[in-house]
């Protein structure tokens, strides 16, 4: 029986202390590394404000198990085409990349670059690719893990002559991004130019190019808004789009613990579409107004006009549709669905900048010190408050003091009582200036605590105290003779952006 007891004890104390040994176990194991490859640079807008706050996300919530390295601009060797090979082999854990660089190989996903079928806001565009790839995606990407799909920003075209109409294209030679742009453009009249992005400076500067169909997102990369002028954009819908998926290499998540899946899980989705979308957005609305600060135009073409671009390029998504019917692919049942989607999350709020919320500036508290009065009695001085009287609540705010209190002469030490005279500017400070204390008729051994200040201490000589010319501290001016402060010049008023809305 004694034996039994004992081993009943020592189950039950192991079993206690089991979860505190796997604690242990778990903080000395060293955290599961993952690397994360894209073709963006380190200071793009998609590195800098989506993948690396992801990334740091998931590392919080994994307390440190989990450590992401991020390798940005191909760091790991290869092409942007081939990043969805290197996440299936295994080469990266995790990638960024666009299957629009791989023409063919996912023929559903590209239905979103399709021109005019997405919105032109990134984040109803990414929210509603993200429900379309949970129905219909699965079977295109079952060899990798999807984190989270997202659309660019809108494609606006960004020329040195301004584009209203269909036949401003015609003739125009304009670079790219996508197959469906390329074929867009053709069936527009124009001749569609696609080279890599970093090329299209110097083939605008060389007139190889006369203009491009790109995102905003690129346009302060590259400086398109130093050599193209003039930009037009289209309502409601985009005539280009790109998708991306943020992907992981399924035997790394596979080989995961159950509880760091979860946080992986717990990142992907909507929530990590949605912060892509907004980042898009954001950008995009940063880069419009900078350009219209440095003085370029912006044609915002009307949805009446838009409908025109849309009937135009109509051959690109019927040609799309054939596509989908030779491979045995219902293609109008998916551009339906996903139009669909697109009017479930129109009605999403416009993404807000974060505002920096900056610490007021500590208020500095004046002191009285006791000494005899070194101004003339005031004319009509106030009685001293009682010393029943109790201290207000809420006491008024404190008023500068007048000039009549200023020293004798400049040699002689300021008391703590009188504040150096301020500039103009400093009439918006936040700081609380030295209160207002009327010269009693007789010296007091000591101020009484926080004392009211008397109504007749509320006089114009309070603006004086900020005239950026004041009386000579020889000869103290009384307050009638005080100057009133010019009024603060008033801000310059915010360029008006110079944007056409174009009917037809």
């Amino acid at each position: 029986m004694r034996v039994r007891r004992r081993t009943f004890l020592a189950t039950c104390v192991a079993s206690l202390a089991a979860p505190a040994v796997l604690r242990l176990a778990r903080a000395d194991a060293p955290p599961v590394v993952l690397k994360l490859h894209h073709f963006m640079s380190s200071v793009s807008s998609a590195h800098d404000k989506f993948i690396v706050p992801w990334a740091r996300k998931v590392e919080a919530d994994s307390q440190g198990r989990i450590r992401i390295d991020i390798f940005p601009s191909m760091q790991l060797g290869g092409t942007p085409a081939r990043l969805f090979d290197q996440v299936q082999n295994g080469d990266a854990e995790i990638v960024f990349a666009a299957p629009a660089l791989t023409p063919g190989r996912f023929a559903k996903i590209e239905m979103f670059d399709l021109p005019f079928v997405v919105s032109r806001r990134a984040l109803v565009g990414s929210k509603a690719l993200q429900d379309f790839a949970t129905i219909n995606l699965k079977d295109e990407f079952r060899d990798v893990h999807p984190i989270c799909f997202s659309c660019s920003d809108r494609g606006v075209l960004h020329a040195s002559r301004p584009i209203r109409t269909v036949e401003d294209v015609r003739g125009a030679k304009l670079h790219v991004q996508t197959r469906f742009a390329a074929e867009a453009m053709r069936v527009l009249g124009g001749q569609p130019v696609p080279m890599p992005p970093g090329q299209l400076p110097p083939a605008i500067t060389q007139h190889v190019v006369d203009g491009c169909l790109d995102p905003w997102h690129m346009v302060p990369g590259l400086r398109l808004n130093d050599l193209l002028k003039s930009h037009t954009e289209f309502s409601e819908l985009s005539p280009s789009s790109t998708s991306f998926v943020l992907a992981m290499n399924s035997a790394a998540y596979g080989r995961l613990p159950r509880d760091l899946k979860v946080v992986i899980d717990s990142n992907s989705g909507q929530g990590a579409a949605s912060l892509a979308g907004a980042m898009w957005d954001l950008e995009a609305a940063s880069v419009a107004d900078s350009v219209v600060q440095g003085g370029d135009s912006i044609i915002t073409l009307l949805p009446e006009a838009v409908a025109h671009w849309r009937k135009a390029t109509e051959p690109v998504v019927e040609q799309w549709l054939k596509e989908m019917k030779a491979q045995k692919i219902d293609g109008a049942k998916l551009l339906a669905g996903a139009r669909a989607l697109l009017a479930k999350y129109a009605g999403e709020p416009e993404p807000q900048p974060a505002l920096t919320v900056r610490p007021a500036p500590s208020q500095q508290q004046a002191t009285v010190q006791s000494q005899p009065a070194v101004s003339p009695p005031s004319p009509a001085p106030a009685a001293a408050p009682p010393a029943s009287v109790a201290k207000p609540l809420a006491p008024p705010p404190l008023q500068p003091s007048p000039p009549h209190l200023a020293p004798p002469a400049p040699s002689a030490p300021a008391p703590a009582s009188v504040a150096k005279p301020a500039p103009p500017v400093a009439a918006i400070a936040p700081t609380t200036p030295a209160p207002h204390v009327a010269a009693p008729s007789a010296p007091v051994p000591a101020p009484l605590p926080a004392p009211a200040p008397a109504p007749t201490t509320v006089a114009p000589a309070a603006k004086s105290a900020i005239a950026p010319t004041l009386a000579p501290a020889t000869a103290p001016a009384p307050p009638s003779v005080a100057a009133a402060p010019p009024p603060p010049p008033a801000p310059a008023p915010k360029p008006v952006p110079k944007t056409l809305d174009i009917p037809l």
